[in-house]
């Protein structure tokens, strides 16, 4: 694949490298950066993994809820929300920028979130991978820094020039992040391809659920506004 392709460098209606908000999101957060791509993607990373809360229980369905410059004015996300909106300020910093998948097994997710995904694979795992210095290199910038501390899971860090996924151990040696396999790289997020896998991976009915959850909450919200 070209890096130079036109998708990896442009706008979409759900990565919306272009939008006012993520444009200048992406400007003030590099505006010390210099030059240099890979400094600028260094600088990308880390206000999204500690800007941007890891939220496991962020809606899923609709393209809107994967838009990066939802994602900012929310301030939280999941790992596919979140390297959606990596993706787009690389690109808005003229970066060609993608998202990748994977399908991995968290050793350490909480009870709670096990009982609500109804497996400890997660598929569908989302991650960044920047163009920079003549290859690809993989950023997942999901776990914000306060919630590794509360995991004792030691922050995950990104050089630019190596691949950052998650740490295979926590501090204490417990076995944390197995990648299982890797389900490839998109100029866009694919929504309705992630929601019919996790419908055949974690059953139909589980799956409508959270929708019709969600669903209530969000005609409870507007019944709310004046």
């Amino acid at each position: 694949m070209d890096p130079m392709d036109e998708k990896y460098l442009s706008a979409t209606a759900i990565l919306d490298s272009d939008h006012a908000t993520v444009v200048e999101y992406a400007n003030e957060t590099v505006k010390d950066a210099g030059d240099d791509p890979v400094d600028k993607a260094v600088k990308l990373y880390y206000v999204v993994r500690d800007d941007i809360w890891y939220d496991p229980y962020y809606p899923f369905y609709l393209p809107e809820h994967y838009r990066a410059s939802n994602i900012i004015k929310s301030g939280r996300g999941f790992c596919i929300s979140k390297a959606g909106l990596l993706c787009a300020l690389g690109r808005a910093c003229n970066i060609p920028s993608r998202v990748g998948f994977a399908t991995v097994r968290n050793h350490l997710a909480t009870p709670k979130l096990l009982e609500y995904i109804g497996s400890d694979r997660f598929v569908y795992h989302g991650f960044t991978e920047f163009y920079l210095a003549g290859k690809w290199v993989k950023a997942t910038p999901t776990f914000n820094v306060e919630l590794c501390k509360k995991n004792h899971v030691a922050p995950l860090d990104f050089n630019g020039r190596e691949d950052a996924i998650f740490h295979e151990y926590s501090q204490d040696k417990k076995q944390f992040m197995e990648y299982l396999e890797y389900n490839g790289v998109y100029a866009d997020i694919p929504v309705d391809d992630i929601v019919a896998t996790w419908k055949k991976a974690y059953g139909t009915a589980r799956v409508q659920k959270w929708i019709d959850d969600f669903e209530k909450i969000r005609l409870t919200s507007s019944d709310q506004r004046p």
